[in-house]
């Protein structure tokens, strides 16, 4: 099997449809029908059944699409290998990157990136910190980038940590959260975040919010409260300080210490000895010092 060909099957059983499938290898319909019939000649063997939900690969099938795939991945793997060998920068950059993280801060570092090192492929991933372990473990990134408190045993670099602030247009203190009847707007995160915030308002309050707004996404819940329509707690890496908008910094009663959430890069050793994931790291470190000088200094 070529690598065209494993390209092919892959595709094919990812999209499960001929048509998406023909339109992701700039191929036409009867061009890819016909790729396909000539692999299924190859292998002896039919690979999908076709119905009108699309694409099933059959027991054979299943046989030839993880052979395509793992030989995908050694390819790229001896490809990244030599690429490490030249002086120049070249092979492809898998990163798997908290959502936060890659929404706010991360497309500057790729920013210089893509600049520096215009000869390397990037590939992006991002997801709850709990995902992006998982991205890692199963090798789909070289690097991470996660927040809070990760169970990680291999290479781990803490880059920067910010404060958690509570933001909202009327309220101006802490006390103002018993009086107000407008709602709580919190996003979707992974269970450490969620549970920092559960126990830091439990803390602070005898009873829950009395209305709660939940959101999918991070931006969504910030431009809620940006606009007035609730409350929200948010880390100061989403904020600019340009926001028109109150923001009460969020402490611990006891200690009087800041609620802060720290970023780290996590990653196997072996991963970091690439060239183009070594570059990465030297663009990330700098980003996140001068993020570090920046916070220390407003």
């Amino acid at each position: 099997m070529t690598t065209t060909e494993a390209q092919i099957i892959k595709v094919l059983s990812e999209e499960g449809n001929m048509r998406k499938a023909a339109e992701r290898l700039f191929l036409s319909q009867p061009a890819l029908s016909q790729r396909l019939q000539s692999i299924e000649k190859d292998w002896s063997a039919q690979l999908f059944i076709r119905s009108q939900k699309g694409l099933a690969p059959t027991p054979a099938g299943e046989l030839v699409i993880q052979f395509a795939k793992e030989m995908i991945v050694k390819k790229e793997e001896i490809y990244e290998t030599i690429q490490s060998l030249n002086s120049k920068v070249h092979g492809t950059l898998k990163i798997a990157c908290a959502s936060i993280v890659g929404h706010t801060w991360l497309p500057k570092v790729l920013k210089d990136f893509v600049t520096q090192y215009p000869d390397a492929k990037i590939s992006l991933i991002t997801g709850w910190s709990s995902e992006i372990v998982k991205s890692l473990y199963e090798g789909e990134a070289h690097v991470g980038i996660v927040r809070g408190h990760t169970d990680w045993k291999g290479s781990k670099q803490h880059l920067f940590r910010d404060t958690l602030y509570l933001v909202d247009t009327e309220i101006t203190c802490l006390d103002d959260v018993y009086k107000t009847d407008r709602p709580f707007i919190q996003f979707k995160s992974d269970s450490n975040y969620y549970q920092e915030i559960q126990q830091w308002w439990q803390r602070h309050f005898p009873s829950n919010p009395r209305h709660q707004i939940t959101v999918d996404q991070i931006e969504t819940c910030k431009q809620m409260a940006l606009n007035g329509i609730g409350y929200a707690i948010l880390p100061s890496i989403t904020l600019s300080g340009q926001e028109e908008v109150n923001k009460i910094q969020l402490t611990n009663n006891e200690e009087k210490f800041e609620l802060t959430r720290d970023t780290w890069l996590i990653g196997y050793e072996s991963s970091f000895e690439l060239r183009q994931v070594a570059a990465f790291v030297k663009l990330v470190k700098k980003h996140a010092e001068c993020l570090y000088d920046y916070s220390k200094n407003k």
